[in-house]
């Protein structure tokens, strides 16, 4: 292990010291807290909560974490101004978004983590089953909420959810959406779609001082609820849901807050001096691994940047990198998926690419696979079948193979829609960091250029940027990945 200064390493590791701290700490009221009016989004006209209302509900669906969650200090901060109980929802979908039985299972424990933290804190955790929009209106209306503060997701579905339930809810019931996935909320950092991460470098950088602070903790809630429900019955919670395989479950990654701080040391201690050398080779283990944890919002990306910051004086390089990838081309797949509704579209892409892709579309390819023989890493490229059978296996592929697994879809399948449809498709059933606009964004720089400018013309691809196997082996030892990976049979994974 290598050997940090004693009193940084001493600190990470007493954030989960903090975080039992600040479960038990009563004392320091939530409304001494002067909250960021820019990470909220009036989704109503009104501003006023109902009247004689019975609580307040946070309908919790991206960030699956009591502590660091600003949209849950938000919602308790006006919970205990009215003097009400603090209703936290989840709801279980039958089916979302191509993800697999493991998706859902280490969705689960996460959830059943948050269960006991809101009993410690006086918080009422409700595991909803069936359509989200539905259940939510049905809550709301049945036990007399007087406001909902939901969490911010750019994708179609979940902002589908949340148009239905504001337009359902009843006249006098205000909606708050806030954006506690992102450092600097999405619509605050820029108004529009971003063309590069050169064009949202700076607006985002700019504001990181005014967004990039410390959290207040989530306070022992003083107001209990007079309501009687049913426990939550975890063991009938997925009987339900349409999810495909794999489900087994990985074991690599343990979700909920306290094992993502663990990573978080673990990177920081072990990885983080050579993160900016070695990020991008596939057989260097340098990379953070956080994504589970930052997808489900089980821990928050803020949280590993304030505590990572602190090691710049020693690792600038890797600090500086880990920084651009977590803030500047994480909040990059936001807007992009914010402000194009077609971000799993050919149609959604710059004219440019567009334009090349349908020049090329007729090229001949010397090999066009099914998706059953891709899916099962039946193709001649073994480095490719190596990529895919990690993602089985791991649920996670590295950065770097996966730019070139998608780009080789555009390669290997008949025209460039199919080509997107089936690395959407792949990517969601088996990353657990799955249906994500990080995910749909990768796929779209990989296939349609999206973020990327123009490269040299050369057959199918037009004028989007190529990888090759040659390339990779100027990379890193191929051949090592291959031996690792390669030989498993997807066929027996899946």
């Amino acid at each position: 292990m290598d050997e940090l200064n004693p009193s940084k390493r001493k600190k990470v590791i007493n954030l989960l010291k903090k975080f039992e701290e600040n479960r038990k700490n009563v004392s320091e009221s939530i409304m001494t807290f002067n909250f960021n009016k820019q990470r909220i989004k009036h989704l109503s006209e009104l501003n006023d909560v109902k009247e004689n209302c019975k609580g307040i509900l946070y309908w919790m669906f991206r960030d699956i974490r009591t502590q660091d969650n600003w949209a849950l200090l938000f919602a308790q901060k006006i919970a205990v101004k009215r003097n009400v109980p603090l209703h936290i929802c989840f709801c279980i979908m039958p089916s979302f978004l191509n993800a697999s039985m493991r998706y859902y299972k280490f969705l689960l424990k996460g959830l059943m983590e948050i269960e006991e933290e809101c009993k410690q804190l006086n918080l009422n955790f409700h595991l909803l089953h069936g359509e989200p929009n539905e259940s939510i209106l049905k809550f709301v209306k049945t036990y007399n909420m007087g406001a909902v503060i939901v969490d911010f997701y750019p994708l179609k579905l979940p902002m589908l959810w949340i148009d239905n339930v504001q337009k359902n809810l009843p006249e006098d019931i205000p909606i708050y959406q806030i954006d506690a996935h992102n450092i600097v909320p999405c619509w605050y950092a820029s108004s529009k779609q971003e063309f590069a991460a050169k064009t949202i470098r700076n607006k985002i950088n700019t504001k990181l001082q005014e967004f990039l602070t410390e959290f207040p903790p989530v306070i022992k809630h003083p107001y209990l609820t007079k309501e009687k429900f049913e426990n939550n019955n975890w063991d009938i919670t997925l009987q339900d849901v349409e999810a495909s395989k794999p489900t087994t479950e990985i074991t690599w990654a343990k979700p909920g807050y306290r094992n993502g701080i663990k990573e978080l040391e673990n990177f920081i201690q072990n990885h983080l001096q050579k993160y900016g050398d070695e990020r991008n080779n596939p057989l260097s283990n340098v990379i953070s691994n956080l994504s589970p944890w930052f997808h489900f919002g089980m821990i928050s990306v803020q949280r590993c940047i304030l505590e990572i910051q602190e090691y710049k004086g020693l690792y600038k390089k890797s600090v500086e990198s880990f920084m651009e990838e977590a803030i500047i081309r994480r909040e990059l797949s936001d807007n992009f998926c914010f402000y194009n509704e077609k971000y799993d579209l050919v149609e959604g892409a710059y004219p440019w690419a567009i334009k090349t892709l349908n020049k090329h579309r007729k090229d001949t390819r010397k090999y066009v696979y099914s998706l059953s023989q891709l899916e099962n890493s039946k193709t001649h490229d073994d480095l490719w079948n190596a990529c895919q059978n990690q993602m089985i296996i791991t649920g996670k592929m590295h950065g770097f193979l996966r730019m070139y697994w998608a780009k080789k879809l555009l390669e290997w399948t008949e025209i460039p829609e199919i080509a997107l449809e089936w690395a959407n498709y792949l990517n969601n059933k088996y990353s657990i960091d799955g249906c994500d606009p990080n995910g749909y964004v990768g796929c779209m720089w990989s296939i349609c250029g999206v973020h990327d400018h123009g490269w040299p013309e050369r057959d199918i691809f037009g004028k989007i940027r190529y990888m090759n196997y040659n390339g990779c082996k100027r990379k890193f030892n191929v051949a090592e990945f291959v031996m690792k990976w390669g030989k498993k049979k997807a066929s027996e994974l899946i």
